[in-house]
């Protein structure tokens, strides 16, 4: 399977989630609003949210699958990768099982520390942030035991399974807040806690039934503290940090706001980064997914130059695909809002909140998918730690950004400090790769690059002349939103397109054939 195809797999799942994913957001904007319960289960979301994605996927990919491939490529085959994985799957259950179990216990001075105690509210805040993240905190446990499964399925090829799982959690997510409708609040949010341990029950299921049906279902066995597991270990830590540079932005982002700023400061950010999150899953995730056993596949059979090519045409794709919706973000955020949002409890006021810091995360959306796609060339080296050294810097940025910028900015400057810190993480990863020779940009990425940089601009004068049109038409209610939303996502990709086509930014001929090409080393057993 092509580096392309594979990404587009994975990008189209991931499609399907963050659709869906949307529809549950609809949803809590309507039951939910902006207010007291809204904040509290978001606090309780972020925690296990930020663990899924250091230690879990992010993490535990990184690290896994570059020493899976190894063990493919070696004479063991797919037993080998399997056998791995137990004696991985051995070791890290137990420290799994301690760590949840300590969080739950913890959660109360755990929130504490994260929010100051909620100084814009009464202590009743406070009390349902904690039983709401002691609700959601098993999650941790079961997605990554999803992320081993979907990162031994994702080493032999097989990558629909683990970008479905996530499927699942919106689909539990809905039902939950279907079956309270009509309550108060605080009653949606702890269905909503309650069901995304049930959706990590469900994740677990169906991915260990697609590792069955390929003979890959690892079995427990007694834990050995083999050199691999070793390895392993030494290389989450690192790889923790390195990858999940974005979630500790954003929970950084989080404990200033609820410390700092005003009620539904916490909810602004949370719902305009679901709508930065949509490219960034579909373009940067997938792409980061497909690339990362490509490239250890590559380098594991001496081929280099293979690896610097795929690298080059990662960063074309992406790049592609994250600028029109970088600029689309930023031009027209307010109809875009409020086309998805303003419904029920969600009102206009939140709308203006949420709309400005979208346009001001979107600054840093081709960051954001850069870094998934920079981050895996040093990763199938073997190598966590420099992306990690990277990532601290830009955390350390981002930290001082938001001190300086939250009190004149409020929540918007949240925003920005958190886009200028993935660019510099970008910055750093990029040079680091050239330094070591293991990047350089080819002839057709350069020239390339500023030809998609007009159509981006071209973009943003077509979208700034209709915003004002939708925006008026949004007035006449929500059918006017969808309309004005539609026509505004329709007319921009056709401008884009068009533009991009007609300034040679890309041949459709050339994407057609990289959907079809494979650059693996081998065919996948």
């Amino acid at each position: 399977m092509s580096l392309i195809r594979a990404a587009t797999t994975v990008g189209g799942f991931t499609l399907a989630s963050r659709l869906l994913g949307f529809l549950r957001d609809m949803a809590m904007a309507r039951f939910l609003g902006a207010g007291l319960a809204a904040d509290a289960f978001l606090v309780a979301f972020r925690l296990p949210n930020l663990f899924r994605s250091l230690f879990a996927e992010g993490a535990f990919a990184a690290a896994f699958v570059p020493m899976a491939a190894r063990r493919l490529e070696g004479p063991g085959g797919r037993d080998g990768a399997r056998r791995f994985a137990e004696h991985a799957l051995a070791c890290l259950l137990p420290l799994l099982l301690g760590f949840t179990a300590l969080m739950m216990v913890a959660a109360g001075p755990v929130v504490l520390l994260m929010t100051g105690g909620f100084r814009d509210a009464g202590p009743e805040k406070l009390a349902l942030a904690v039983d709401l993240t002691r609700l959601t905190f098993p999650y941790l446990l079961l997605i990554s035991l999803v992320s081993l499964l979907g990162g031994l399925l994702n080493t032999v090829g097989r990558f629909g399974a683990a970008a479905a799982a996530p499927i699942l959690l919106n689909l539990v997510l809905i039902l939950a807040m279907l079956l309270v409708r009509g309550q108060d609040p605080v009653a949606v949010a702890r269905a909503l806690a309650a069901g995304v341990t049930v959706a990590g029950i469900a994740q677990f299921l169906f991915l260990l039934q697609a590792a069955t049906a390929q003979d890959l279902a690892p079995r427990l066995v007694w834990p050995r503290l083999s050199a691999d597991v070793r390895t392993l270990v030494r290389r989450i830590g690192p790889a923790a940090v390195g990858a999940g540079a974005a979630q500790v932005n954003l929970l950084v982002s989080t404990v200033i706001a609820a410390r700092f700023l005003p009620e539904g400061s916490v909810s602004y950010l949370y719902y305009a980064d679901r709508l930065n999150q949509l490219p960034l899953g579909i373009i940067g995730i997938g792409m980061g997914v497909a690339l990362l056993p490509a490239l250890a596949r590559l380098i594991e059979a001496g081929r280099g130059d293979a690896a610097v090519h795929q690298q080059n045409r990662a960063i074309e794709f992406a790049l592609f695909l994250s600028l029109p919706a970088a600029v689309a973000f930023v031009v027209a955020a307010r109809p875009l809002v409020m086309a998805l949002f303003q419904h029920g409890r969600f009102t206009p006021a939140d709308t203006a909140g949420a709309a400005a810091a979208l346009s001001a995360f979107a600054l840093g959306l081709p960051a954001y998918v850069l870094v998934k796609v920079l981050a895996p060339a040093f990763h199938a080296r073997g190598d966590t730690r420099t992306p990690m050294t990277f990532a601290l810097v830009a955390i350390a940025a981002n930290l001082v950004g938001n001190v300086a910028l939250a009190v004149p900015l409020a929540h918007v400057g949240i925003a920005l400090a958190t886009a200028a810190s993935a660019w510099l993480n970008v910055g750093l990863l990029w040079a680091g790769l050239r330094r070591r020779g293991h990047f350089a940009p080819d002839a057709p990425l350069r020239r390339s690059l500023p030809r998609m940089g007009l159509a981006a601009v071209l973009l943003a004068a077509a979208l700034a002349a209709l915003t004002p049109w939708a925006e008026a038409l949004a007035a006449s209610g929500p059918a006017g939103r969808l309309v004005g939303a539609t026509v505004l996502v329709g007319a921009g990709a056709l401008v884009y397109l068009g533009a991009g086509s007609m300034l040679g930014a890309w041949q459709p001929r050339a994407l057609a054939a990289a959907l079809r090409r494979s650059e693996a080393a081998r065919p996948l057993p």
